[in-house]
């Protein structure tokens, strides 16, 4: 079988990630074409594959790889999914999906208008405690469920947003909940299973006071099955401390913290620790971006949607959205989703 020809936008920070995952999955794809703005990052990246690079993405369409992978700033999502799109080829974009639900539309249709398949990367779903969670969920084993929390206490330094988009409404599109608390969010969303109904937040800079863009928030969000979301996030920790997530329902309970789950039913406590360390440049991108490039190579390969779908990872956008807007009405606001 013919391995699958890929490439990759933007070569910063995360594409760490990228390179060892590449090397990892060497059976299943080979990196055939790199790009960035900075030529030196794109033949960097490339001279570890014997690939093609440049600064320009109408080469990479040119060479039409089977998947790109976009992994550069959040306003540009948009603009280059939809050029890959529209040149038949197939896409695995970061988080978030775009910076406003106009846009997220707009690369939703341009997939379905043209049959090129588009995923969203949210790894923190492939994290093995999350899927026995949400295993034990589908199984009813927590009941009915009632309540959600989740904390995000990260560390980001001024000296983190001295770029040329971070830190910004225009380009970012946000600050700790467009970029760090997402992740909670998502996962919160996929776990309680229900559109949401109303979300009444609150968003501030409270630390990081010469940011344009919120350093906290908080948030109460009710979906329509009854859940009752709490959220909490802000960056101006002293330390990456764990991520944690409470999961409540009639029947059990569940805590997650950093990767390790812990599920409390009536038949017992269930103990899911992690699967492997990570190795993949910043640990809170662990090994399960692998994961989930992996299970976007398997879905190309037996011609199935990639995950995350783009509808789901809107939704998510939509929730960090409807935080923002609540804040700047200072009240509750409601929901419809599609």
């Amino acid at each position: 079988m013919a391995k699958i020809k890929t490439g990759i936008v933007g070569c910063g920070r995360i594409s760490a990630v990228y390179k060892n995952v590449f090397k990892e999955l060497a059976d299943m794809a080979a990196p055939a074409f790199a790009v960035d703005r900075d030529l030196s990052r794109a033949g960097e990246f490339a001279s570890e594959f014997g690939a093609s690079y440049s600064d320009k993405l109408e080469d990479m369409l040119d060479a039409k790889p089977d998947i790109v992978h976009i992994c550069t700033p959040h306003f540009l999502h948009k603009e280059q999914v939809i050029a890959c799109l529209e040149h038949g080829i197939n896409v695995l974009c970061e988080k978030p999906i775009a910076i406003n639900l106009a846009d997220a539309q707009a690369m939703i249709d341009t997939a379905k208008n043209t049959g090129s398949k588009l995923g969203i990367i949210f790894q923190n779903r492939y994290i093995k405690g999350i899927v026995e969670l949400k295993k034990a969920i589908l199984e009813g084993r927590l009941g009915r469920l009632v309540n959600a929390v989740s904390t995000l206490n990260w560390h980001r330094p001024p000296s983190y947003y001295e770029c040329d988009w971070k830190g910004s409404w225009e380009k970012e599109g946000g600050g700790v909940l467009i970029d760090q608390a997402i992740h909670s969010i998502d996962l919160v969303r996929y776990l309680a299973g229900s559109p949401v109904k109303s979300i009444d937040g609150r968003i501030g800079t409270k630390v990081l006071t010469k940011l344009e863009v919120e350093d906290w928030a908080q948030a109460t969000v009710e979906f329509q099955n009854g859940v009752v979301y709490s959220l909490s996030a802000n960056n101006y920790n002293d330390v990456n401390a764990p991520i944690s997530i409470d999961i409540t329902g009639e029947n059990g309970s569940a805590h997650f913290d950093g990767e390790t789950a812990v599920i409390t039913t009536k038949d017992g406590t269930q103990i899911i620790a992690p699967e492997k360390a990570g190795m993949y440049g910043e640990s809170y991108w662990d090994h399960t971006h692998f994961l989930q490039i992996k299970d976007c190579y398997r879905a190309h390969l037996n011609g199935e949607p990639y995950p995350v779908p783009p509808e789901e990872a809107k939704k998510t956008l939509a929730v960090v959205l409807g935080v923002y807007e609540s804040s700047r009405q200072n009240k509750k606001i409601f929901l419809q989703e599609d």
